[in-house]
């Protein structure tokens, strides 16, 4: 039997319960406005009792690798809530989220939950394609007191905007897998044809202008 990496198996699940979908020859549109032969949902995972399953451990693995002295685990609104709750469910820790700004009523909170000053947070977020929704919930932390220790996803697609982004911001990322991992899967499982695969290398090298 072949031995997968993490960042295999991952890829395999999300392909395999459609999470990500490779579409080389209909492109999708995202919000930014960019034309993409990828599009990633990862709360499709929630749905697979298997998949969220696999997914919760190795998240709360990396957590408890890089950042083992966490006091509090935070989701990235909105995909990355019911995530971090699992995760930090997982690790008997408390557990927040953050919006992507504060509510316009009520108590007007951008964060939901119950931290103290000082306490150490490991942000859970989905997925991170620039960071820029990432570094913003982070900063939101920051401005109320919490000391950021990182960011945990489940997928990345490994823009260098966002590793410098992450870098000037100096807080560490790691991910469960990555776009480079999921296109060798999905060569490797018949997702994509030889054709398909240039044009999905070819949009990764350029993909604010690929295909305008």
């Amino acid at each position: 039997m072949e031995n997968l990496t993490i960042q295999q198996e991952v890829a395999q699940h999300l392909l395999s319960i459609k999470a990500i979908q490779l579409r080389p020859d209909q492109p999708f549109t995202w919000a930014s406005g960019w034309n993409s032969p990828i599009y990633c949902d990862n709360r499709i995972s929630l749905s697979f009792p298997e998949v969220r399953t696999h997914i919760k451990n190795n998240l709360s693995a990396a957590v408890m690798a890089y950042f083992n002295d966490v006091d509090i685990i935070a989701g990235v609104a909105t995909a990355g809530i019911a995530q971090g709750a699992l995760v930090a469910d997982f690790l008997d820790l408390p557990f927040c989220y953050v919006r992507p700004e504060p509510k316009k009523h009520g108590m007007g909170n951008q964060i939901e939950g119950r931290f103290e000053p000082g306490q150490k947070v490991v942000l859970i977020e989905d997925l991170i394609s620039t960071g820029g929704s990432s570094l913003k919930a982070a900063e939101a932390l920051v401005q109320a007191g919490a000391q950021v220790m990182g960011m945990v996803a489940i997928f990345t697609y490994g823009f260098e905007i966002s590793v410098q982004n992450f870098k000037a911001a100096g807080i560490p990322f790691y991910s469960l897998s990555n776009y480079d991992v999921l296109i060798d899967e999905a060569v490797k499982l018949h997702y994509v044809s030889d054709s398909q695969l240039v044009t999905l290398q070819d949009w990764r090298t350029n993909p604010s202008e690929w295909r305008k």
